[in-house]
C-alpha cells in the first residue's frame, strides 16, 4: 500500500482512540494535573511515563476487541458472564459516571464565571447545546466536531511555553523518578494514575469503534489512532503540571480546583495565559459532559440488550436516547442548586471508580484472551504481563487511597 493511500486510511479510521484518550482529560483530570503541579512542582513528572505505557496496552487491548469482534465491551461481558454480573458493574459504573458529569458541569460553570458569564444562563446553554448535538447529529458529524475540539487541548501546551519553565530542569524530573512517602505525595500519584486511566474509557472506546464499523484488515490504523491518542492525552498533561509547577509552586500558591489555577496564573503569566487556561478547562469540561454520559448510554443499553447508538433516533434507541437526555439533565440540575454537595458527589465518583477499574480491567483482560473470540488476535504476553501488573498497582493504591484518607473522612477521624 502506497504512503498515500495509508494516509487516507488512517484518517478514515482516526476518531475513537484519539478523542477517549484526549476527553479522559476533562476537569476531574485538569484539576488532578493542576494542583499536581502547584503543590510538588515538577516532581510528579515522572509519573506519566509509566502511565501512559500502561494507558497505551488497555485501549489498545479494548479497541482490538472491538475492531475483532465488532461489539461492545459491555455486550461481550454480558454474552460471556450473564446478566447479573453486567447489571451489577453497570449499576456502579453509572453511579460515578453521574459524579463525573456532575464534576465536568461544575468545571464548565467556573470556567465560565471567570470570564463573567453566570453559570445559571451558561450550564442549561451548555447542557441542551450538547443534548442537540448527540441527539440530533450522525455519529460522523459528532466525531468531527470532538477532534476539533481536542484541537483546543494545545491550549495547555501554549500555556506551558508562556510559563517558561527550566526546561533542563522539567525534563530531569520527567525521566528521573522521585519517590516520597509524604501521604499527600502518594494520594497525588493515585489521582494521577486513577484520572488517566478510567471505567469509562474502556466501555466507550470499544462501543465508538464497534458503532463505527472499523473492520479487521484496518485493525493497525485503529491501533495507531489509540497510540497518538494516548501519547497526546499525557502530553497535555505535562503542559498543565509545568504550567502550575513553574508559576504557581514557587510561590506556595495551594489550589483544589483547575479554575483556581487559571485565577492564580493571571498575576505571573498575564491575562492571555490565565484566558487561555480558563477557556482550555471549559473545552474540557464540555467535552467530558458530552462523552461521559455517551459512554453510560452505551454500556447500559449493551449490558441490558437495548438498541444503541448515535446514529440512532429517539423511536430506534428510546433507552439509549433517556439514558443520555436524564444523565445529562440531573447533573446540570444538580450544579445549579444552591449548596449542592458538589464535592462529595465527586469524591464518591472517584472512589466508586477506582473501585470498579480493577473488575473492568479483568473482564477485558479474560475476554481479549479467549481464543474462540479473538482468535490470532490474543494478547502477547507482554500486554499480559504489563495488564496485570497495572491492575495490581490500582489495587494497592485504592486500597491505600481508601484506608488512608477515604475511610478516616468518611468516620470524622
Amino acid at each position: 500500500m502506497k504512503l498515500r493511500e495509508r494516509i487516507f486510511l488512517f484518517l478514515a479510521v482516526m476518531g475513537p482512540g484519539i478523542i477517549t484518550a484526549n476527553i479522559d482529560n476533562d476537569a476531574s483530570g485538569i484539576t488532578t494535573y493542576s494542583v499536581a503541579g502547584a503543590r510538588f512542582g515538577y516532581a510528579l513528572l515522572w509519573t506519566l511515563i509509566p502511565t501512559t505505557v500502561a494507558l497505551v496496552v488497555i485501549q489498545e487491548m479494548v479497541a482490538r476487541m472491538g475492531v475483532i469482534t465488532g461489539k461492545g465491551l459491555a455486550d461481550l461481558i454480558r454474552e460471556n458472564y450473564g446478566v447479573k454480573t453486567t447489571f451489577y458493574l453497570m449499576l456502579g459504573l453509572l453511579i460515578a459516571n453521574i459524579g463525573t458529569t456532575v464534576a465536568n458541569f461544575a468545571g464548565w460553570a467556573a470556567s465560565m464565571e471567570i470570564i463573567g458569564v453566570s453559570k445559571y444562563i451558561m450550564v442549561p446553554l451548555g447542557a441542551v447545546s450538547i443534548w442537540m448535538l448527540v441527539t440530533k447529529g450522525s455519529y460522523r458529524f459528532i466525531e468531527r466536531i470532538l477532534l476539533f475540539a481536542c484541537l483546543i487541548y494545545f491550549g495547555y501546551v501554549i500555556s506551558g511555553i508562556m510559563a517558561k519553565p527550566e526546561w533542563i530542569t522539567v525534563f530531569k524530573s520527567t525521566v528521573t523518578p522521585q519517590i516520597k512517602w509524604d501521604p499527600e505525595y502518594v494520594v497525588m500519584s493515585i489521582a494521577i494514575i486513577g484520572t488517566t486511566i478510567t471505567p469509562w474509557m474502556q466501555f466507550y472506546l470499544q462501543s465508538s469503534i464497534a458503532e463505527k464499523g472499523i473492520k479487521k484488515e484496518n485493525y493497525k490504523a485503529s491501533r495507531l489512532d489509540v497510540i497518538i491518542g494516548c501519547s497526546i492525552t499525557d502530553i497535555i498533561s505535562f503542559f498543565v503540571i509545568v504550567t502550575c509547577g513553574a508559576l504557581l509552586f514557587p510561590s506556595g500558591i495551594r489550589i483544589n480546583e483547575a479554575s483556581e489555577a487559571a485565577v492564580a496564573l493571571k498575576p505571573f503569566a498575564g491575562d492571555y495565559a490565565s484566558l487561555l487556561f480558563a477557556l482550555s478547562l471549559a473545552n474540557a469540561s464540555l467535552l467530558g459532559a458530552i462523552i461521559v454520559p455517551l459512554a453510560t448510554a452505551y454500556y447500559i443499553c449493551e449490558a441490558m440488550g437495548w438498541e444503541a447508538g448515535v446514529n440512532k433516533t429517539f423511536k430506534e434507541a428510546p433507552q439509549f436516547m433517556w439514558i443520555y437526555t436524564l444523565t445529562v439533565a440531573l447533573a446540570a440540575i444538580v450544579i445549579l442548586i444552591p449548596g449542592a454537595p458538589l464535592v462529595f458527589l465527586m469524591v464518591l465518583s472517584s472512589v466508586i471508580n477506582g473501585l470498579l477499574l480493577p473488575f473492568v480491567l479483568i473482564f477485558a483482560l479474560m475476554l481479549v484472551n479467549n481464543k474462540s473470540l479473538m482468535g490470532e488476535y490474543v494478547n502477547p504476553k507482554s500486554y499480559n504481563y504489563i495488564s496485570w501488573g497495572t491492575i495490581i498497582v490500582i489495587i494497592g493504591l485504592t486500597a491505600f487511597l481508601l484506608i488512608t484518607t477515604i475511610i478516616p473522612a468518611a468516620t470524622g477521624g
